[in-house]
């Protein structure tokens, strides 16, 4: 069966049609789906019955299980998910004074291997289907319409476990669900897909004529520290990804967030700052600060606040537009960097 929540509106045009159905079909069912949250076909009372059995033979309307819910005390709450095929993934919601945050994860596991990262340490066994990262957000949407309200899930980042552009037709079907105005309705300058830099895909992306942001996780000033943090560097070094980046910006006429975990005595010295701002000069550049979140099977230890700070100051000196990020969850493990479905052999509650 296919699951309706991961057809893009436009591919679902055409399953209308090839069933014999007019293509107005598709917004009908988005409709459903998304605006009115309906969870069966025979809820859907304009379509016939006879199209609903249809339906119901050929489609499936399946979203995620909660296995276990964990909740902070700043009002972050994480959700270790089950998948149809047992499979387990964590999505987590940040609550921001301008709206809902939801942390999408791509994939069952990582293979990127950075080792600063718990999400690496669950080898990756599978890339998630576009409807298994919608099901993240209808999940997270319906425990805050159960909180009153009319709250719900106002912005989207794919920085979960996995790397997205990994799982590159899927997350992009995914992101199209979410933005469209039938599907979540999600303005394309609230969601945000992270890659830890695949220049190929990055250059598919510019040529996508999407206004979707791109953040890219840097973590290092050079090549020496990266390729050390980040395997990924070792394939494609920072003068195969600065290139991609820039032709992105070209194309695209959009900056990208460069993302930089600061790890104690390792990336976070005012020198390490220099040597950032001038590998980024030339781009939009924009520069997110992270504090490290501790995972206890790796030996680095968070930048103290001085350091943090220090940082921050040079960047900016040099004209380097630059942020520390808020952090949510660390008490739950739905930090940045610590997304790992480390509870999946527990009892389901």
């Amino acid at each position: 069966m296919i699951n309706l929540y991961g057809v893009e509106i436009k591919k679902l045009e055409d399953m209308m049609t090839r069933e014999g159905q007019k293509p107005y079909r598709a917004t009908q069912l988005y409709t459903w789906m998304f605006e009115k949250n309906a969870t069966s076909f025979d809820q859907m009372s304009d379509v016939s019955l006879k199209f609903r059995e249809v339906l119901k033979a050929n489609f499936s309307l399946e979203i995620p299980s909660i296995f276990i819910r964990q909740d902070s005390a700043d009002g972050t709450i994480k959700l270790l998910l089950e998948l149809a095929d047992g499979a387990k993934v964590e999505a987590v919601l940040m609550r921001y004074s301008y709206g809902n945050v939801i942390c999408v994860t791509s994939q069952v596991g990582c293979n990127m291997g950075c080792s600063f990262c718990a999400s690496g340490l669950l080898r990756k066994t599978r890339n998630l289907e576009a409807h298994e990262m919608v099901g993240q957000v209808l999940v997270m949407n319906n425990l805050l319409r159960e909180e009153g309200q009319g709250q719900r899930v106002t912005h989207i980042v794919v920085m979960g476990t996995g790397e997205p552009f990994d799982n590159y037709d899927n997350v992009l079907d995914f992101v199209r669900i979410a933005n469209h105005p039938k599907g979540f309705a999600i303005g394309a300058r609230h969601i945000t897909v992270s890659t830890c830099g695949l220049p190929d895909r990055i250059r598919q992306y510019a040529r996508e004529g999407l206004q979707i942001n791109l953040a890219i996780s840097l973590h290092a000033p050079n090549d020496e520290i990266r390729s050390r943090i980040m395997k990924i560097n070792q394939v494609y070094p920072l003068d195969k990804l600065m290139p991609a980046v820039k032709e992105y910006e070209r194309l695209a006429g959009r900056r990208v967030t460069f993302e930089y975990i600061l790890l104690d005595g390792v990336n976070d010295s005012v020198e390490h700052a220099d040597e950032l701002a001038k590998l980024i000069k030339g781009t939009l550049a924009y520069v997110n600060l992270i504090p490290y979140n501790p995972v206890i099977e790796n030996a680095y230890r968070r930048s103290s606040d001085e350091k943090v700070h220090a940082f921050l100051d040079r960047l900016t000196r040099l004209g380097v537009t630059a942020t520390v990020r808020k952090e949510f969850g660390t008490d739950i493990d739905a930090a940045c960097g610590q997304l790992r479905a480390k509870n999946v052999h527990e009892e389901k509650r």
